[in-house]
């Protein structure tokens, strides 16, 4: 079940368009060339979550690529149009709870999302069709994977992989465009690809001068629980955005959520020996939330029970923030 709205001039509300059938010109510069933006967010019981920091960075990566989109109420009608209908649509076959595949529901009051009906509502905007100068913009709302909520329980094997460039790249050649979430994620999804021949669920990248980076679909997050004396503390750290890494808006979220219960806070350099020494790792997004790290290249992370311990503590924290 996927529902397609396209923000049309015509349609101050967005028009809705069949999913089963052809919708995008062959000529549009998204399809031939990977050219336009992307945003994917959580809907939870047909609330999307963290809408505004979304729309934010939509609008920094439309900045960044010279590309004119749609102003940010016209994108809000649009969402609206489409989660309604996604809600209206027939329910789908129950699928494993917190899928998305069971429908849409009334709250059943937990302060956990995945808990929760979900839904997957993505942002999309291309150059539009070659030469004629007119932006093609779209919401899509879809069911969330099961997959990530079987990470999100389970935890992930990862590997690391050098995404081959240093660390300073960013600033010295800002016409790759590192920092907007670009459609072109063919080098993502290979690297994905790779992990799973290899027998690993993930991806965290990094530079060529060996710091670390974002995963593929994700930012990185790490935590201790004492400082180098041994006394008890609590801090999460995650890489710097100077390295040209995408701002993880449910990273944000979480810092801001953990600083108020007093965490301490830290923005890299960090290096795979920072995340070998970690009490605990995750791969955090807005869609699959907060997975834990068990192994990377086959080293463990932490403990089970601290990794478990620190998933449920932060977790909980990430349920509160909107």
């Amino acid at each position: 079940m996927t529902v397609l709205v396209f923000l049309d001039p015509a349609h101050p509300a967005g028009r809705l368009a069949d999913a089963g059938s052809p919708t995008i010109l062959a000529t549009d510069q998204g399809v031939t060339r990977g050219d336009g933006i992307f945003e994917s967010l959580l809907a939870v019981n047909g609330v999307p979550r963290k809408i505004q920091a979304h729309l934010d960075r939509l609008s920094v990566s439309a900045r960044t690529m010279g590309l004119a989109i749609p102003a940010a109420e016209v994108w809000h009608a649009a969402i609206t149009t489409a989660l309604t209908a996604y809600a209206a649509a027939p329910p789908r076959d129950s699928g494993p709870a917190g899928s998305g595949f069971a429908g849409t529901s009334a709250s059943t009051g937990s302060t956990d999302p995945a808990a929760d009906s979900q839904a997957v509502v993505k942002l999309i905007a291309t150059r539009g069709p070659e030469g004629a100068n007119t932006p093609t913009a779209w919401v899509q709302v879809s069911p969330v994977s099961p997959a990530l909520a079987k990470q999100r329980a389970s935890g992930l094997a990862v590997m690391l992989l050098e995404r081959g460039y240093d660390s300073d790249l960013a600033a010295r050649a800002p016409w790759l465009l590192m920092g907007a979430k670009t459609l072109s994620y063919a080098v993502n999804m290979a690297a994905l690809r790779h992990a799973h021949e290899h027998g690993a669920d993930d991806v965290i990248f990094t530079s060529g001068d060996e710091l670390v980076l974002e995963g593929p679909t994700s930012s990185v997050l790490l935590a201790h629980i004492s400082d180098d004396s041994g006394a008890p503390v609590k801090r999460l750290i995650t890489p710097h955005l100077d390295t040209g890494i995408l701002p993880g808006t449910t990273q944000g979220a979480l810092f801001a959520a953990a600083k108020a219960a007093g965490w301490e806070l830290g923005y890299g350099p960090v290096t795979p020996d920072d995340l070998l020494d970690a009490d605990a790792v995750w791969l955090i997004s807005s869609l699959r939330l907060l997975a834990p790290v068990n192994t990377i290249d086959g080293q463990e992370i932490g403990t089970a029970e601290i990794r478990a311990e620190l998933t449920s503590e932060l977790a909980a924290l990430l349920a509160q923030t909107q």
